[in-house]
């Protein structure tokens, strides 16, 4: 027998069987993928979490009388420890909340930050010899924790149980996890701990095997205990700093102990009769918002279908190029760079925008300016809580857009509870296992190489393509949606909101449907396997160059609950990762 990290574990791995078994109810004849735990159906509350064990999580707090927020914080938190090489409390992210008694939304971004240190305004590489330049001030831990404090129910402890639980007496290891760590084994390497818990004998875990993790179980068990200042302050933020400095990180211990958590009001947009709600900037909801009103104002929204309908995809690939080069030119921190995410999210702007789709793709899509649309006050749905229009005047950016670093990754949840409060949150560490720096059981966060030359500076958060979503009929949620997958996460976002309210597809069919993704840039566009012949054609024939791309782990992973007219809702995880849809019985 091969040595695995820590004990066996069997009355828990029992446990666990037992509780995933037992949640989701069967659905005979339901549209959506075959693979076990991806679709679930249910009266009252739903979880649907990019691993399974994490959402369990959730639903154990859904069961024991917590709300939408008490499931998707201890969702968040367990992720942290089961999806690691995704997220973890070392990263940051952002969530969208609605609370259905008030109907009032809030906005959390709680995404990695610059310190005071003027080096943050110089551009800085990192290397092998500096991993610690590309972590920032991690958000993960005042975030969650001020979500739940401002909306929660139960406990901070009831709602970090099953984190810690996970933590000490570890999870079995799916085939993600497996192969991110076998393809990080030089990354990760290098922290002896490290070696121990996660290539046990110089192999990385395999799936099958229980990884426990002693070291991440006593700094969250910290955490419950005495809150915030656990983390931002004392021996961890101490070690966490002394850490990223010897990796030759900027992070200090004032950094950490000022880190601050920004509440705002998300952006909204009216479209086909729902009110939309997204993440504001520095997040990605603009161009998330750009599309969906770029669907409706083209007919897109229309068209019936995606999968056979070529004039659909190829319009789809237009409308995907001119939102990613406005939302890439569009971004920063808002506290610094006035961003007129307000204009970019509104219709006016789409029907401006739409005259750049035509019968052959331009090579370069340029960004358009969307800031005469950000002056004008928002009307209907949106007017009670807009998000407040750019201040000053912008300089107009210049240079090639930029995204997030490459092969970035992350991990979304979408959590309904039965009173129909709901909560959409993406997390990340940056790329797999972020900076690869180790402390206090804990990976750092690789999300300081998101700056730029332009957006780059102390005291500031880093800019991402984030857009936890959520879609309202009147003062109900309808949708709750988000996805993984660095630039792949707006898109991915879209087509399944489209596919689900635009076109009346199921929400497991939805979220597993093939999809594409185009630049603003070239006119290369990523291909999945599943569209008819006529789809790719035409693709060809608009003057794209189609790329096959195999459904995999970055091509956005899409995680969504979907509250249908009869209120039953329907819980959907991506087949392209590990997660799964988890409802109360």
């Amino acid at each position: 027998m091969r040595p695995v990290s820590g004990r066996s574990g069997v009355a828990l791995a029992l446990a666990i069987a037992i509780t995933l078994g037992g949640c989701a109810r069967a659905v005979p004849g339901a549209a959506g993928s075959p693979m076990s735990g991806k679709r679930a159906e249910s009266a009252r509350g739903m979880v649907a979490a990019s691993q399974p064990d994490a959402a369990a999580a959730g639903l154990e707090i859904l069961e024991a009388g917590g709300n939408a927020m008490d499931a998707a914080v201890a969702t968040a938190f367990a992720l942290s420890v089961t999806d690691v090489s995704q997220t973890g409390i070392g990263g940051g992210g952002s969530l969208t909340f609605f609370d259905a008694r008030t109907r009032a939304a809030d906005h959390l971004s709680f995404y990695p930050r610059s310190g005071a240190s003027p080096e943050w305004s110089v551009g800085a590489r990192p290397d092998t010899a500096t991993p610690g330049r590309a972590a920032g001030v991690p958000g993960m831990v005042a975030g969650l924790l001020a979500a739940h404090g401002k909306h929660g129910r139960l406990s901070r402890a009831q709602v970090m149980a099953p984190a810690i639980r996970l933590a000490r007496d570890g999870f079995t290891v799916t085939p993600l996890l497996s192969r991110t760590i076998a393809s990080s084994m030089q990354r990760i390497g290098r922290d002896a701990v490290v070696r121990e818990r996660f290539l046990p004998g110089g192999e990385a875990l395999r799936p099958g095997d229980r990884l426990v993790q002693p070291e991440l179980a006593a700094t969250l068990a910290r955490i419950s205990e005495l809150g915030v200042s656990a983390f931002y302050e004392g021996e961890v933020a101490s070690d966490l700093a002394s850490a990223v400095q010897a990796a030759g990180g900027l992070i200090t211990a004032e950094d950490l102990a000022t880190y601050r958590v920004a509440t705002m009001r998300p952006l909204c947009t009216s479209w086909r009769g729902y009110t939309v709600l997204s993440a504001p900037p520095p997040m990605g909801g603009a161009p998330t918002l750009e599309m969906l009103n770029l669907s409706d104002v083209t007919g897109l929204a229309d068209a019936g279908g995606f999968t056979d309908r070529a004039s659909a995809v190829t319009t789809f690939a237009d409308i995907h190029r001119i939102a990613t080069s406005d939302g890439s030119t569009w971004r920063g921190d808002p506290t610094v760079l006035p961003v007129p995410a307000r204009g970019v999210a509104s219709r006016r702007y789409a029907e401006s925008r739409a005259r750049e789709i035509g019968p052959r793709a331009d090579s370069v899509v340029a960004a358009g300016d969307p800031r005469d649309a950000d002056r004008e006050s928002p009307t209907g749905a949106c007017a009670a809580d807009p998000y407040p229009a750019a201040e000053g005047v912008m300089v107009a950016p210049s240079g090639a857009p930029a995204r997030d670093a490459n092969e970035s990754f992350t991990s979304h949840l979408s959590v309904v509870d039965a009173e129909g409060n709901a909560v959409s949150a993406t997390t990340t560490v940056g790329v797999l296992f972020g900076s690869g720096v180790f402390t206090g059981g804990f990976f750092l966060n690789s999300s300081a190489s998101n700056f730029d030359d332009r957006t780059r500076g102390p005291d500031r958060y880093t800019n991402t393509t984030m857009a936890p979503t959520m879609v309202l009929e009147g003062d109900r949620v309808r949708l709750v949606v988000g996805a993984a997958g660095s630039q792949y996460i707006q898109g991915a976002t879209v087509q399944v909101t489209l596919r689900i309210l635009a076109f009346g597809e199921d929400a497991g069919a939805a979220v597993a449907a093939p999809r594409i993704q185009a630049t603003p840039r070239g006119l290369d566009v990523e291909v999945e396997p599943g569209f008819t012949s006529e789809v790719y054609a035409a693709l060809v024939a608009r003057g794209y160059r189609p790329l096959s791309r195999a459904a995999d782990i970055a091509f956005g992973a899409v995680h969504a609950v979907h509250v249908r007219r009869d209120g039953v809702r329907v819980g959907a995880a991506d087949p392209r990762r590990d997660g799964a849809a988890l409802g109360q019985r």
